[in-house]
């Protein structure tokens, strides 16, 4: 077991006062509707994301990142004018964009490290993530504030770093994706964008009448009791796992022969909850919870087709249960039937209810009772935003938020293409988790198969 080192990275960031990037055109003055799956209370938060860049092109080494995306921020923003304006709150809570071309917020920074110096703690959870994106007060609300907060901070190695934080009901990550990809393109010497985006919010917007017509157990209300209510306290303990190729086929021994071939996705979900709940210690007749957040776009199953550029919040997260006991007791192959049940609970008819029953009920937030909330950015696109210095060496997002596990595209110093996901636990819950991952990774036959923390962070 990797631990983290006795004396961690001391380096110092020097933060220019923050500014307003605006688009550089004018843009159409109008109130935009978010829909009913954009605007669920369980969305209305802030969530970070960053790139690290080296500066491994010969061509712009004597280019400003800062400079080059100031500009082509300005640019993207005439065609994704939404980002630039504040929600406002309409009756029974409904969420709009006030298209006041306000501009995103950006900082200017500088970093007296290097990329090489950083090593390991570029993956998730990024321990010095406060430095990288510093909040600007008066910033992180949800009403009447800048949609996007970016911090680009210079190295002394010529490489950058590239921050962002989104406010989730504007954009999931693969719209976040979209425009980032708009403006690298632009700061890549394109005038247009290759996709060219799609508000049409109104095509996930609540029937009329509304009905629910499925379950949502994401959505249940139950009593809150220690054994199902992991509090944030300063005894959680935020870590990594990497999960490589030799990881993957260890975990995919303890299953039987016709599950061996499910995804990654599918097969991480399943090993990291059951293990999870083991380390919680929940009683044996609590139910527990997993919901795995499923993309709508490009499902051809669906009668309901998302446009192609289209950039709002475009998932649900349907949810399955057991008790506690029969996810610890039974094989692996137990919770992986239950992930594979919960991604074919996807449908139009889901995303439909989910939209109407966020109507009916008043959007309430999603459980947090009991559950573990998995999202697969691997295939989201983080890692192939070019601003002309090449792909990042890692990009996705920065850790984990409670309760909410993200698995990211990652290479470990050995050079292994795998996954990597970071979790937050209570400091003994993660303890008993580790030796979990150990107990299912470790093959008698070889030792190399144990699964290793990539990096610990105390969150205070």
């Amino acid at each position: 077991m990797s631990m983290p080192p006795s004396s961690p990275l001391v380096f110092s960031v020097r933060h220019c006062e923050p500014e307003l990037i605006v688009p550089a055109e004018p843009t159409p003055y109008e109130l935009k509707q978010l829909s009913d799956i954009d605007d669920q209370e369980g969305l209305r938060f802030q969530i970070p994301f960053i790139m690290f860049y080296s500066n491994s092109n010969p061509l712009m080494v004597h280019k400003d990142p800062m400079k080059v995306i100031k500009a082509a921020l300005a640019k993207a923003l005439v065609y994704y004018y939404p980002f630039a304006g504040r929600l406002r709150e309409g009756r029974n809570r409904k969420l709009m964009v006030d298209c006041t071309g306000e501009g995103i917020l950006f900082v200017e920074a500088d970093a007296d490290i290097t990329l090489e110096q950083l090593g390991d703690t570029i993956q998730p959870p990024c321990p010095y993530i406060d430095e990288l994106l510093r909040d600007v007060p008066g910033s992180n609300g949800i009403i009447g504030c800048p949609l996007l907060l970016i911090q680009v901070t210079r190295l002394t190695c010529g490489g950058f770093i590239f921050a962002v934080r989104l406010n989730h009901t504007i954009s999931d990550s693969l719209g976040l994706v979209q425009f980032l990809n708009t403006v690298a393109e632009i700061a890549r010497g394109s005038c247009v964008p290759s996709k060219q985006p799609v508000w049409q919010r109104h095509i996930l917007n609540a029937r009329d009448p509304p009905r629910i017509t499925c379950i949502h157990h994401e959505y249940e209300m139950v009593n809150n009791n220690k054994s199902t209510t992991i509090i944030e306290n300063s005894n959680m303990v935020h870590c990594s796992f990497f999960f490589g190729p030799k990881e993957m086929r260890s975990i995919r021994k303890h299953l039987p022969p016709q599950l061996q071939t499910c995804s990654t996705f599918e097969t991480l979900s399943a090993f990291l909850w059951k293990c999870r709940t083991i380390a919680l210690e929940f009683d044996p007749n609590d139910v527990v919870r997993l919901s795995c957040f499923i993309n709508l776009r490009g499902k051809q199953r669906m009668k309901l087709q998302v446009p192609n550029g289209y950039y709002g919040n475009a998932f649900a997260f349907p949810t399955v249960l057991s008790k506690a006991e029969l996810l610890c007791k039974n094989p692996l192959g137990y919770a992986l039937e239950l992930v594979k049940k919960t991604k074919a609970e996807m449908s139009e008819e889901y995303i439909r209810s989910v939209a109407d029953l966020m109507v009916i009920k008043g959007r309430p937030p999603y459980i947090t009772a009991g559950n573990f909330l998995v999202a697969d950015t691997t295939q989201v696109g983080f890692s192939g935003i070019d601003f002309g210095w090449g792909k990042p060496v890692y990009g996705g997002p920065s850790g984990a938020i409670p309760s909410v596990s993200f698995y990211a595209r990652f290479k470990n110093n050995k050079g292994e293409d795998g996954v990597v996901v970071p979790i937050r636990l209570p400091l003994p819950a993660m303890e008993r988790f580790q030796l979990e991952l150990l107990k299912i990774t470790q093959e008698p036959v070889d030792q190399s198969y144990g699964i290793m923390p990539t990096q610990i962070t105390s969150m205070l």
